[in-house]
């Protein structure tokens, strides 16, 4: 009874935790290498070869019966699931490489929202404006939205200007570091939003 409350409850949770513990450094190793000069598409090579040979082996201690069979259709599906990995890295790495891995980090609160929202939009979640689940997904993906918002136009370009402000030469109130924050933003934005539609497309397949 109680490895089964251990593998159903805190099993998920340690699991979630070392994958974002893992990004996270992974975000600190990435920064770390491309200020050296490595470029972030050899940085993706060497991290996708090294997951591959971590988690390859996984496949054959924790494997499963009834794996579908071999065909087309799944040879396309996996592609696919390869193509927006490989997207949301791309936009990824090349956001975090214009800001750093606190914008990062942030951002991935994001995930989540737009999880729920796509979940909806596929119909795999209802909603019930009624019940208090529902009420919390909305309220964390209202959260989740505007904080992102928040830590990527605190420091981005100056939206409402002082009159000192409007006095300075354009230059001075739209740096090239604001404008590579904003932009940085943007990019992980649409790498979470790729990470959601990968997880809800791999729910489907």
């Amino acid at each position: 009874m109680a490895w089964r409350l251990i593998h159903q409850d805190a099993l998920p949770v340690a699991a979630m935790l070392t994958v974002e513990c893992t990004n996270v450094g992974l975000n600190v190793l990435f920064k770390a290498a491309t200020s050296k000069g490595l470029s972030y598409y050899v940085f993706i090579v060497y991290s996708n070869i090294i997951a591959t040979l971590v988690l390859l082996p996984l496949f054959f201690i924790f494997r499963r019966t009834g794996l579908p069979s071999f065909n087309l259709s799944l040879l396309s599906k996996i592609f696919l699931l390869g193509l927006i990995g490989f997207l949301a890295d791309i936009c990824g790495y090349k956001g975090l490489n214009y800001s750093s891995p606190t914008l990062s980090s942030a951002m991935s609160n994001l995930t989540p929202a737009f999880t729920f929202i796509l979940a909806v939009f596929f119909r795999m979640e209802k909603l019930a404006l009624r019940s208090s689940s529902t009420q919390a997904k909305i309220m964390g993906t209202l959260v989740s939205i505007s904080g992102a918002l928040v830590v990527v136009l605190y420091k981005g370009p100056t939206i409402l200007s002082t009159a000192s402000t409007v006095l300075s030469p354009p230059s001075a109130v739209l740096g090239t570091s604001e404008k590579n924050w904003v932009v940085g933003g943007l990019l992980l934005a649409v790498q979470y939003l790729l990470s959601s539609t990968w997880y809800i497309l791999q729910k489907q397949t």
